[in-house]
């Protein structure tokens, strides 16, 4: 069960990061007996000429001359990485696949590094070793054999290099289709689609430098001590110069309270926290777009007798659709605002007043905005509130969402897109001498919709783990066991490895801390962060087989297979990246004179046309847009909003320990977090088990069973708990139609208490 403190409910009563991330990291190394290895590697993280980037989240490394630019997680990524344990084709002569599917997540991956390719064998039920032209003749043979090269799915996670990621997509396009499914399907998609209608970009403005020049940071959505750990530095840092940091989120977190920064060795030495928040406002689940609409709603109201609330000028110059905003802001009564926000009136003035008085503001968020049916929305909303006071293009201010998986961005950007613009193609047509298809293809919703359907045929992941990140596990497993073929390119054993296709390939690659040697000797890829910067990353490890290819290798390989009369160079990229990056040059905007710059120390950063204030918009002009206030509250109230979320000790689907130390949680993670007058509504008490039941948009049911329920502080009606878990609990219908993004924060859900057994 939980941990509890002497005050009763639960809940972390230190400091984020400090000497109990220390302790932990401590700990991690020692278990995965890296103790010489490991500290090596945390002084090379991260770090400008010669460093390799962190696997983990996307934060910025553009801080010049920072020696511990890390945190906990971080570390515990890499580690995981860098583990000594090995599975090898012993491990899988000695277990079938129906034996593995009793195991645990965690299980699975801590058997360790994958070491050679493996096929699945039908008769026995067990992986068996497979040399790598051998498993790229099968892979050429069933893509060869298709009816149509839509009946394949390219899928990428965010660990992927922009190298690999640009050879992948050159690939399925040559290939023939547009089947490009990613994890930013189910991230930060109404993020792009928000900011590309509304400035003509896909990507945030801001960069790191804006952040440490900000009057005052809107932080919503986001656990930063656990996502993006080292924004930590930045908030602690804003509060220490003045700045105000107003956290949204329905959960207080421990990063919107106070930190340790772990290179801030005096404040270690005498153990001195420093607050990250001035403000903590506990909306609803998807009640966001109501605050921030009445942070508007007090500007315009204030314009009638203060012309510094609203930057008239800004807006007559730069945007376009303001009155219309303007009228729909003025027409929305205060008491709808309060409602569906979850906040007082009182509450929500105090965020406009935080707003009005500062000059240059950036707004931040991730997935608690997005994962919902009206993300797009929402996100419009943040760039509203924005251009009400110009900012946007200066020093100190703008939208920044914050990105998951390291290169998640990267990836977009060169090319993993299944809507993809005309310009690009057109682009890519031209470098690569292919003719790319211009139909759209599918995303990852649709993807698994045709896996089941039988329209998809062939399932190829680089990276990540597919069947537990996507919605509706039963459903996603059906439809990777549907498939005539699928392939998965990994470090570690998965749960996608499991849910097989009728045939399945298991390619073990190098890690992001591994020396990857070719003809031309040690090749670095590149990575671009969550704020447009691109650098390089350099391996420094000897790989944990003489077995494992790289990407670039792997997708080669792949490609050559399926394309035998190909004219594309695919081995000549292999032997040296830097030819696969004079090609980027000529296929990818801003990526001019790639080879050159990307060695400059800390890289360089693409050039954002919003920043300087030119929109790429129909308008010309940055656009106000003026969606209805959604009713986020359910009808029936016995109905909680849940939102699904990550624990500390855990990395996307990867999970580290069942502990969660900055909610004060221990030894559990089949638990649902819920406020105590709702959990006194339904006869229940802190510590109880509980069945969980989500009725689906289309009327079909899921459940949990047996979960502990939790007193937590959180806003009466909702709940939450842990992803990949209660990803059963998100429908195939369950996603937004502005997004096409999965609803893993806005799940409709009753709990009951459990039978007695």
């Amino acid at each position: 069960m939980g941990d509890r403190t002497e005050n009763g409910p639960l809940g972390y009563r230190h400091p984020a990061a400090g000497w109990g991330a220390a302790m932990s990291v401590g700990k991690v190394l020692l278990r995965e007996r890296e103790p010489l290895l490991g500290p090596k590697a945390i002084f090379k993280m991260n770090h400008e000429n010669g460093g390799f980037d962190c696997p983990g989240c996307a934060w910025p490394d553009d801080t010049k001359g920072l020696k511990l630019d890390i945190c906990e997680n971080g570390i515990k990524h890499v580690t995981w990485e860098m583990t000594g344990r090995r599975t090898t084709a012993e491990f899988f002569a000695e277990h079938s696949v129906t034996e593995l599917e009793t195991w645990s997540d965690f299980q699975l991956e801590d058997q360790g590094r994958l070491t050679e390719p493996m096929v699945y064998d039908s008769e026995t039920d067990h992986y068996v070793p497979i040399d790598w032209p051998s498993a790229f003749a099968l892979i050429g043979q069933v893509l060869g054999g298709l009816g149509s090269p839509d009946e394949a799915a390219f899928y990428t996670s965010g660990r992927l290099g922009n190298e690999a990621t640009f050879l992948y997509q050159l690939m399925a396009r040559e290939y023939g289709t547009n089947n490009l499914p990613d994890c930013s399907n189910m991230c930060h998609e109404a993020s792009g689609r928000a900011l590309q209608a509304a400035l003509g970009t896909g990507k945030g403005t801001a960069d790191l430098a804006d952040w440490q020049a900000a009057d005052a940071l809107f932080i919503m959505g986001v656990n930063a001590a656990s996502n993006a750990p080292r924004m930590l530095t930045a908030l602690a840092e804003a509060t220490k110069r003045g700045a105000q940091v107003v956290h949204i989120n329905p959960l207080v977190e421990a990063a919107g309270t106070r930190t340790i920064v772990p290179h801030d060795f005096v404040d270690m030495a005498i153990n001195k926290a420093t607050a990250t928040s001035t403000l903590n406002l506990q909306v609803r689940p998807g009640g966001d777009l109501a605050l921030l609409r009445g942070i508007a709603k007090a500007l315009l109201e204030a314009d009638r007798t203060d012309p510094k609330a609203v930057d008239q000028e800004f807006v007559d110059r730069f945007t376009d659709r303001f009155e219309a905003y303007r009228e729909l802001c003025e027409a929305t009564p205060w008491e709808d605002l309060e409602r569906q926000s979850g906040l007082s009136r009182a509450d929500i003035l105090k965020a406009a007043d935080v707003y009005s008085r500062s000059d240059r503001t950036l707004i931040s968020w991730c997935l608690g905005v997005t994962q919902h049916e009206h993300g797009v929305d929402t996100v419009r909303e943040i760039v509203n509130v924005l251009l009400l006071r110009g900012n946007l293009g200066r020093e100190g201010a703008g939208p920044s969402p914050v990105r998951g998986h390291s290169n998640v961005q990267g990836n977009r950007t060169c090319g993993i897109d299944h809507r993809p613009k005309p310009e690009f193609l057109d682009r890519l047509a031209a470098a690569c001498g292919i003719d790319p298809p211009r139909e759209h293809g599918l995303d990852t919703v649709s993807t698994i919709k045709a896996m089941n359907e039988g329209g998809i045929k062939v399932f190829i992941g680089m990276g990540g783990n597919f069947a537990k990140a996507a919605p509706d596990t039963a459903y996603t497993e059906a439809g990777l066991r549907s498939c005539d073929l699928t392939v998965h390119v990994s470090t570690k054993l998965n749960r996608s490895h499991i849910a097989h296709g009728k045939r399945a390939l298991i390619l073990p690659c190098l890690g992001r801390t591994e020396k990857d040697e070719q003809v031309a000797g040690l090749q670095s890829t590149s990575v671009e962060d969550s704020m447009s910067m691109v650098h390089l990353s350099v391996g420094m490890k000897k790989p944990a087989s003489p077995h494992l290819l790289s990407e670039p290798a792997i997708v080669a390989g792949m490609a050559r297979a399926t394309l035998p009369d190909s004219a594309t160079p695919w081995e000549s990229y292999v032997e040296d990246y830097d030819r696969i990056r004079d090609v980027m040059a000529k296929a990818l905007v801003g990526f001019e004179d790639f080879n050159r710059r990307v060695r400059l120390p800390l890289g360089f950063r693409l050039r954002q046309p919003a920043r300087e204030l030119v929109f790429q918009t129909p308008s010309g002009r940055a656009e106000f847009s003026s969606a209805p206030l959604p009713d986020v509250i359910p009808t029936d109230g016995d109905v909680l909003v849940l939102q699904t979320m990550r624990s500390h000790d855990q990395w996307n689907t990867t999970i580290y320990s069942d502990d969660d130390r900055y909610r004060g949680i221990k030894n559990l993670r089949t638990l649902i977090l819920m406020h105590e007058a709702d959990l006194r509504e339904r006869g229940l008490a802190s510590g109880d088990l509980v069945d969980i039941v989500a009725t689906s948009k289309d009327g079909s049911v899921r459940r949990l069973d047996r979960y502990r329920a939790l007193a937590y502080d959180l806003p009466r009606g909702s709940a939450a708990g842990y992803m990949p878990e209660m990803n059963v609990l998100v429908g195939a219908a369950d996603y937004s139609t502005q997004s096409d993004q999965p609803l893993m924060k806005n799940l409709k859900v009753r709990v009951t208490a459990s039978p007695v057994e």
